[in-house]
C-alpha cells in the first residue's frame, strides 16, 4: 500500500517520495545524511522530547543550500547606520527611549545561531505534550507481548522518544532553516528571536525589495525603523515576552491524542485504496485535538501579537513619514504579515500554532485612534500591564474603547472608595438598615423599653406562652 501510495511501484518504497510526502527535501545529498542519523538515532537517546542537535545542523544544511554570502564589512556599516538613524527617527513619535544597541548585520546562518534558543522555548511545550500524549496512547494500546518486546529495547516511551525527537528535530531543523531565508530581522515575526539583539539580513533586505522599484538604501531604512520599534517595545516591556511565550505553553498543556477520532476514522479507510488514507490524512484525523482552554489561550496569544504588531505599524508609519515610498513599504509588510510565507505555515503545520496577526490593521486602527485620544505618553502607557492592554473585543470596536475602559475605571474606583470608607470607619451602626419591628429609637429608650416591657400589658399577638417558657424573660426583652 505505502509504495503505491509513494509512488515505489512493485520494486518497494521510494525514500524520495516518502521525504517528499513529508515535507522534507528531496536532494539525495540531504537524504542520504538524514538516513545515517534516522540509523543513529535508535543508539543515541535525546535529550528530551526534540533531537535539537539534528533540528541545529538540519536549519543550517537548510540555510545553507541557496546562496548564503556572509556578510560584508560595507553590509555591516549600512545595517549599523539605517538602525541608528531608525532610532533617531522613533524618539519622537514613542514615550520609550533608545534603547542604546549597536545594530547588527547577520547571514542567514548567523540568524540561525542567533535564534535557536528562542526556538527551543517556543517549540519544546508543544513537542513535549505531543511526545506524552502518543507515548501514553502507545503504551495503553499496546498487546502484552508487544510491550514485553519493547521493553528489551527500553520500553516504547524511550524508543518513541527517540524517533520522535529525531524526527521533530529535522522538521524544526527544515522549518527554521526556510524562515530563515525569508526574515529581514531579528523580530520579523513578532516574537523577540535573539533576546532582545537588534539586526537586519542584508540578503534577504535585497530580496525583499526586488522588483519594488524603490531604492534598496529606502527599503532597508524602512525595516530598520520596524526591528528598532520593535526591540524598543519588547525591551522596555520585560513582561511581554514572556506574555507571549506563556500562551504558547498554556496551549502546550492542553495538547492530547483523541483516540476515539482516530479509531473511528481507522475503521472508514480501506488498506487497498491508498486514496481513502490520504483523505483521512487531509482532514486531519491524526492531529490532536483542541480543547477550550487552547482556544482561549490561541486568542490571546493572537490578540497580544495583533497589538504588538498594530503598534509597530503605527509607530513606523509615523517615523519614517519622510520616506517617499513609506506607504506602498506599510501596505506590502501588512500583507506579508497578515497571510504568512510557505515557511511559517510549515512551523503553523509543525506545533499547531499561527503566529500571524491576523488583525494586524484593526490594531493599527485602535493605536492610531488612541494616539488622537490620549496622546503619544497615554497610548504607550497601556503596556504597562497586561490587564491595560486593549481585548479582541477592543479590535471589533475600536471606537469604543475609551467609553468601555471609562466605565470600567469608574467602576474600579466606586469599589476603591468604598473599600477605603468601610478602612476608615465611615460605615456607622445607624447607617446599616435596622431589623423589622426594631424601631430607631436610641440605646437609652431601648433600654427603658425592655424593663418596662415585664409589667406591661401584652401587646395585640403577644405570645404569653412564650414568657412563660423562658424563665429568663429574653423573650420579653426581644431577644
Amino acid at each position: 500500500m505505502l509504495a503505491k501510495m509513494f509512488g515505489g511501484g512493485t520494486g518497494g518504497i521510494d525514500p524520495q517520495e516518502i521525504a517528499k510526502a513529508a515535507g522534507l527535501p528531496s536532494d539525495p545529498a540531504a537524504m542520504a545524511v538524514m538516513m545515517q542519523q534516522v540509523q543513529a538515532m535508535f543508539s543515541t537517546p535525546s535529550e528530551g522530547p526534540v533531537n535539537w542537535q539534528m533540528a541545529h545542523d538540519q536549519a543550517r544544511r537548510v540555510a545553507a543550500s541557496e546562496n548564503d554570502p556572509s556578510v560584508t564589512p560595507l553590509q555591516r556599516r549600512s545595517v549599523d547606520e539605517s538602525l541608528k538613524l531608525a532610532e533617531m527617527w522613533l524618539d519622537p513619535v514613542t514615550d520609550f527611549p533608545s534603547t542604546g544597541q549597536l545594530g547588527r548585520a547577520w547571514s542567514r546562518a548567523e540568524w540561525v545561531e542567533a535564534t535557536m534558543a528562542t526556538w527551543r522555548r517556543l517549540t519544546e511545550p508543544v513537542a513535549t505534550s505531543i511526545a506524552k500524549a502518543l507515548s501514553d496512547v502507545i503504551s495503553e494500546q499496546l498487546p502484552e507481548e508487544m510491550k514485553s518486546m519493547m521493553g528489551m529495547m527500553g520500553g516504547p516511551a524511550s524508543m518513541l522518544q527517540n524517533v520522535g525527537g529525531a524526527m521533530f528535530g529535522m522538521q524544526l531543523g527544515q522549518a527554521v532553516g526556510a524562515l530563515s531565508k525569508d526574515v529581514v530581522g531579528s523580530t520579523d515575526i513578532g516574537v523577540p528571536l535573539a533576546e532582545g539583539r537588534m539586526a537586519l539580513l542584508p540578503t534577504n533586505v535585497a530580496a525583499f525589495g526586488e522588483g519594488l522599484d524603490i531604492p534598496e538604501q529606502e527599503v532597508q531604512l524602512f525595516l530598520a525603523v520596524r526591528e528598532a520599534a520593535h526591540v524598543r517595545l519588547f525591551t522596555h516591556i520585560p513582561w511581554l515576552t514572556g506574555h507571549l511565550l506563556g500562551s504558547v505553553e498554556r496551549y502546550a498543556r492542553g495538547i492530547h491524542i483523541d483516540m476515539d477520532k482516530i479509531e473511528e476514522a481507522a475503521r472508514d479507510i480501506d488498506p487497498t485504496n491508498p486514496e481513502s488514507l490520504q483523505g483521512a490524512l487531509s482532514q486531519g484525523v491524526f492531529m490532536p485535538q483542541r480543547t477550550p482552554e487552547q482556544d482561549a489561550a490561541l486568542i490571546r496569544l493572537e490578540t497580544t501579537l495583533a497589538l504588538v504588531e498594530g503598534w509597530v505599524d503605527e509607530i513606523t508609519a509615523a517615523a519614517a513619514a519622510n520616506l517617499p515610498s513609506a506607504g506602498a513599504l506599510r501596505e506590502m509588510v501588512r500583507r506579508r504579515r497578515a497571510t504568512g510565507g510557505p515557511a511559517e505555515q510549515a512551523f503553523a503545520s509543525l506545533v499547531g500554532l499561527e503566529l500571524r496577526p491576523r488583525r494586524l490593521r484593526d490594531a493599527a486602527a485602535l493605536w492610531s485612534l488612541l494616539t488622537a485620544e490620549r496622546g503619544m505618553e497615554g497610548r504607550d502607557a497601556l503596556w504597562q500591564h497586561p490587564d491595560l492592554l486593549p481585548t479582541a473585543e477592543d479590535l471589533d470596536d475600536p471606537a469604543g474603547f475609551s467609553e468601555r475602559r471609562r466605565l470600567l475605571e469608574s467602576s474600579d474606583a466606586d469599589v476603591d472608595a468604598a473599600l477605603e470608607r468601610l478602612l476608615d470607619g465611615g460605615f456607622e451602626s445607624s447607617d446599616a438598615p435596622h431589623p423589622e419591628g426594631s424601631g430607631t429609637a436610641s440605646s437609652d429608650a431601648g433600654e427603658g423599653s425592655s424593663g418596662a416591657g415585664s409589667d406591661a400589658p401584652d401587646a395585640p399577638g403577644h405570645d404569653a406562652a412564650a414568657d412563660d417558657d423562658d424563665p429568663s424573660g429574653d423573650a420579653a426583652s426581644g431577644r
